[in-house]
């Protein structure tokens, strides 16, 4: 069976982030579907839109990574929204991998309880809003169990491998890097 994932969209979402982790999936072909939070045309944080591929409203969360990009003031949009909370938590009950990257980590997966106790990395400096059990660590990507978190714009390609990696195989993250040429 096909491996599936999501990535969350809301207004103001870091474009970098977002795209990168679009196209690096699709390369590896995993099914991605691009979730649009209030619509299916997003506008991100530098005036960008991207055309979403359904509504949040209309998905169930059947797939094996969400992906939620940073950028503001679309991580704020996210974690208001009553919607992507309840559907990130049930993933992450199914045990499906919750992938943050920049201001998603702080903003989105920390206030509804998926650092605690783990170890984890965000945007530099938006660490003070992670639970006093959550371990930081000042790196480009942090893996514990089924959180991937990762910094920002910078670190949004290896992000995307290592999605690439936990999904579906060490090698099919080597193959595309090759072809994108990181090797």
């Amino acid at each position: 069976m096909s491996k599936k994932a999501i990535i969350l969209l809301a207004t103001g979402f870091e474009e970098i982030e977002a795209v990168t982790a679009i196209d690096i999936l699709r390369r590896a072909g995993i099914g991605l579907t691009i979730a649009g939070l209030d619509s299916i045309n997003i506008t991100g944080s530098h005036g960008i839109t991207i055309t979403a591929d359904k509504r949040l409203s209309d998905l169930r969360p059947d797939f094996d990574v969400v992906i939620i990009p940073g950028g503001m003031p679309g991580a704020l949009h996210l974690h208001n929204s009553g919607e992507v909370n309840d559907f990130i938590k049930n993933m992450n009950s199914r045990g499906a991998l919750i992938a943050g990257i920049c201001a998603a980590p702080s903003v989105v997966m920390a206030p509804i309880g998926l650092l605690e106790n783990k170890s984890a990395t965000c945007y530099p400096g938006d660490q003070i809003d992670f639970a006093k059990s959550t371990k930081y660590k000042n790196k480009a990507v942090v893996v514990d169990g089924n959180i991937i978190t990762s910094q920002g714009p910078a670190t949004a390609m290896e992000f995307a491998f290592v999605i690439v990696e936990k999904v579906i195989g060490k090698d099919t993250a080597k193959k595309v890097a090759k072809h994108a040429l990181l090797d």
